[in-house]
């Protein structure tokens, strides 16, 4: 029989590399829808904010909401329940990404780790030296670790506009230097921008990363048994001084980042169980096929994935179709008034992205090739590099989440509009120089 032969219903086999790029496909794909919901809920909430609604707006998210049980209660702002508690989410998904990457992605091998960490590292430090040089010694000072994110949604999104044009490393690029940003920004947010640690709070949380640890090793499965203890972790940290986003990005690295049930043994448990089916079929109820051995196969079926696999894949859609945008919402509406815009804080921070991002991440890279460390990916030429340098400049969600630690209210609305004006300004920069530097789309 030739393969023309073959019914259309017979599946025929993956290569294994289909397998393995198809986490990455999957994420591509909800980062670059989720960045249009961002962009929809960015723009309402600036349109609100320059609108006579924006007082009524601002004291929504005043209100007070309150979750405990008996005399343990919580009561805080709402603004306070997404920011600090809906993003803990946010960074556990981080975490998860984090981790898929240094255990099997472009992250797991020094020679494949090299360029976009070294990249990564000239896109944090050129913008904080930018945005140094023109603060320091000011109240907004604090500020520097402001431009010094990427924004993943907005930078897929961005590069989704010019389809299979462009090169499959440069996507790869792209996306590792943004992972590696985050785990810089991270880093930053717990030493820089996080108040001065309770030492007994901290004790609790780390017992809680114990029992989570020892939960792991146990083999326990029960999501709401996770979820308990998680619960106390964030509290933990909460009340430590630590922000409390820290906490989901620990917890997401301590997933298990390995199936329980191997393919292999997968593929012979249904084997089995399919011919025991037969057989009961056609010699009566000798082969004795219960209720328990269905559940036995689905909790094989369940575990032939990890833990890491199945939470990034429940979770990532919540975070880039809910939470982003809500936050987005709530933190994305600032009135553009000529003081703000001209503000020396909002002018270091678009500053910061717009120039520093592009020549930290680029010197870099090219000093990593020089040095022999690291190679541009196939297909990538100086002229790409340079327009996802621009990209790297889209700071949106995390820019905005360390400006609320690190700039108070009342420079808050200046970094605001930097971020804006100086997210703007990058992809606006990253697209033009991407189209010109792109190979034409065939007629």
């Amino acid at each position: 029989m030739t393969p023309t032969d073959l019914p259309s219903t017979v599946p025929l086999p993956k290569a294994p590399i289909q397998r393995m790029t198809r986490p990455f496909r999957r994420f591509l794909e909800i980062e670059s829808a989720s960045g249009v919901v961002l962009v929809i809920c960015a723009a309402v909430a600036l349109v609100v904010a320059n609108s006579p609604a924006a007082h009524a707006f601002h004291h929504f998210w005043e209100l007070p909401f309150r979750v405990g049980v008996g005399r343990f209660t919580l009561e805080e702002p709402l603004h306070f329940w997404v920011n600090d508690a809906l993003m803990t989410l946010f960074f556990f998904v981080v975490g998860l990404e984090i981790k898929r990457e240094l255990v099997a992605g472009e992250l797991s091998t020094p020679q494949k780790a090299a360029l976009p960490v070294v990249a990564a590292l000239g896109g944090m430090l050129a913008p904080a030296g930018v945005y140094l040089a023109l603060m320091h010694g000011t109240p907004g000072e604090k500020g520097w670790g402001v431009p010094m994110a990427t924004d993943i949604a907005f930078v897929v999104g961005v590069l989704a506009l010019f389809g299979p044009r462009v090169p499959i490393g440069l996507k790869v690029f792209l996306l590792s230097l943004a992972i590696a940003d985050d785990i810089g920004a991270i880093l930053v947010i717990a030493a820089v921008y996080s108040g001065s640690p309770d030492p007994t709070a901290l004790g609790a949380a780390a017992g809680g990363f114990g029992i989570v640890y020892s939960l792991n090793r146990l083999g326990v499965r029960t999501v709401p048994v996770y979820l308990a203890v998680g619960a106390g972790i964030w509290l933990a940290v909460l009340r430590s001084g630590v922000h409390p986003t820290i906490a989901g990005v620990l917890l997401g690295l301590m997933t298990p980042a390995s199936a329980w049930v191997g393919r292999a043994t997968l593929k012979q448990a249904m084997a089995n169980l399919l011919g025991r089916l037969t057989a009961e079929r056609t010699e009566g109820d000798a082969a004795e096929v219960g209720h328990h051995d269905f559940e036995r196969l689905a909790f094989a079926a369940k575990e032939s994935a990890s833990p890491l696999e199945r939470l990034e894949g429940t979770l990532h859609p919540w975070v880039g179709f809910a939470i982003m945008p809500l936050f987005a919402l709530v933190n994305a509406g600032v009135a553009f008034r000529p003081a703000a815009v001209a503000d020396p804080i909002a002018v270091a921070v678009a500053l910061g992205l717009v120039l520093g991002k592009p020549l930290g991440i680029v010197a870099f890279s090219l000093l990593a090739v020089k040095l022999k460390l690291a190679q541009l990916p196939d297909g990538v030429t100086l002229r790409m590099l340079v327009a996802a340098g621009c990209l790297g400049g889209i700071g949106f969600t995390m820019s905005l989440f360390i400006a609320h630690l690190g700039l108070g209210d009342e420079h808050l609305d200046a970094g605001k509009c930097g971020i804006l004006i100086g997210s703007g300004l990058s992809a606006v920069l990253g697209s033009g120089l991407l189209f010109a530097s792109l190979p034409k789309a065939s007629q």
